[in-house]
């Protein structure tokens, strides 16, 4: 063992005065607030209107209801014109016809889907499937699939 360990400590000095609640440790509540931060907050002022003539009408309070979709009709009446146009080059082009008119009939069982709409995607969507059955036939004959 050194010499270093083996003194003994020196006592502490008298003009010293030991530090009572100054040192705390980190961390330790130090008072001040008396609820939880999330706790629930007391009513100051009055938030209502004093008469009930002064009140406006509930109307006004109640959001308005959204906007009902109709997306049925329109993605009918584009792949209609999609199948009708793809069905002018090949035969095999009646799907989208299919599912035009498909598409179509739902939207007319929806009551917020445009009426028009839907019936002019049927119509053109039959109007392709027409066609494609055309160049399928003509394709049939030319290969002689009937003879």
């Amino acid at each position: 063992m050194s010499e270093r360990e083996e003194t003994p400590a020196e006592p502490p000095s008298e003009d010293l005065a030991p530090v009572a609640g100054e040192s705390r440790l980190p961390g330790e509540h130090r008072g001040g607030f008396s609820r939880l931060p999330t706790g629930p907050l007391g009513i100051t002022e009055m938030t209502a209107p004093p008469e009930p003539e002064a009140a406006p009408p509930t109307d006004s309070w109640a959001t308005p209801a959204p906007p009902l979709r109709s997306a049925l009709s329109g993605w009918a009446l584009g792949v209609a014109i999609l199948g009708l146009v793809v069905s002018f080059f090949v035969g095999w082009a009646f799907p989208l016809g299919l599912i035009a008119i498909v598409v179509a009939a739902m939207a007319l069982r929806r009551l917020v889907e445009d009426r028009a709409m839907a019936i002019w995607a049927i119509c053109i969507a039959a109007a392709s499937v027409v066609f494609s059955a055309g160049w399928l036939v003509f394709a049939a004959y030319s290969a002689s699939l009937f003879s």
